[in-house]
């Protein structure tokens, strides 16, 4: 069984500026998984650096409202989306909330620092 709590998780700013807490890794955990996930916040009237992934992502909004971006195409956003990032897709997220918008990152195959491209 593998749990762990967000709260013992280090939190540190990710290259596209969102303030990241890793909640698990197969590399790093040992675990039978392709994907890894993490929690993800951006502050209020913020917005994460437009950047690309060669993975598939999937953002599931935990809380707070913003604008997703991804490539020409913008949306709306609150709590309780789920949002498909494809491969190459050019992506950043505004928080346009006067709270934080946290959600969760799921990256499938699991984040490699070389399949990231921050623009």
């Amino acid at each position: 069984m593998f749990i762990r709590a967000l709260k013992d998780c280090a939190e540190f700013i990710a290259g596209d500026k969102t303030i990241l807490r890793e909640l698990f890794h197969p590399d790093k955990d040992g675990l039978n998984v392709y994907y890894s996930l993490a929690h993800a916040t951006v502050k209020p009237r913020q917005a994460s650096i437009p950047h690309k992934l060669k993975s598939t992502e999937v953002y599931h909004i935990l809380q707070g409202e913003g604008i997703m971006h991804i490539d020409e195409e913008e949306q709306k956003v609150n709590a309780g989306d789920v949002i498909y990032i494809p491969p190459n897709g050019v992506q950043f997220i505004e928080n346009t909330g006067e709270t934080d918008l946290a959600f969760l990152c799921i990256v499938e195959p699991a984040w490699r620092p070389e399949d990231e491209d921050v623009l």
